[in-house]
């Protein structure tokens, strides 16, 4: 998420103990260090993952005014649109897409030998 911000000219970071990606302070947008602008989520439970990812491209802010995001009183939400990155939602998944699976390491997947029978492939053992 930090490496597709920065695609688009933006600094994020992470913060201990909050969830989520925020804009970094210091940045070029010094005027909204510290909103969050993505989300991330993870949940293992009755050995099933649910994970969620999202980031705000360009999108109508005014609901997040009456609720306290992620339980934190006062806290802004953010999107790039905002902050001056003129890009369609389309490029943007596309890039964090990219830098995600260029983050993670390949996984190597066995056929079970039923997936392989049903293929008409030979199973050895």
């Amino acid at each position: 998420m930090i490496d597709t911000l920065a695609a688009y000219n933006l600094v994020g970071e992470r913060r201990a103990g909050a969830p989520g990606i925020y804009v970094a302070a210091g940045s070029a947008v010094h005027r909204h260090a510290g909103a969050k602008i993505a989300a991330l989520g993870l949940k293992i439970r009755n050995g099933c993952s649910y994970h969620g990812v999202s980031l705000n491209v360009r999108m109508d802010l005014k609901p997040f005014r009456d609720i306290n995001p992620c339980g934190y009183v006062g806290l802004e939400t953010i999107d790039m649109a905002s902050l001056g990155v003129s890009a369609h939602w389309h490029d943007v998944a596309r890039t964090l897409a990219e830098r995600l699976t260029g983050n993670l390491p390949p996984v190597a997947v066995a056929a079970s030998s039923d997936a392989a029978r049903e293929r008409g492939n030979s199973v050895a053992g």
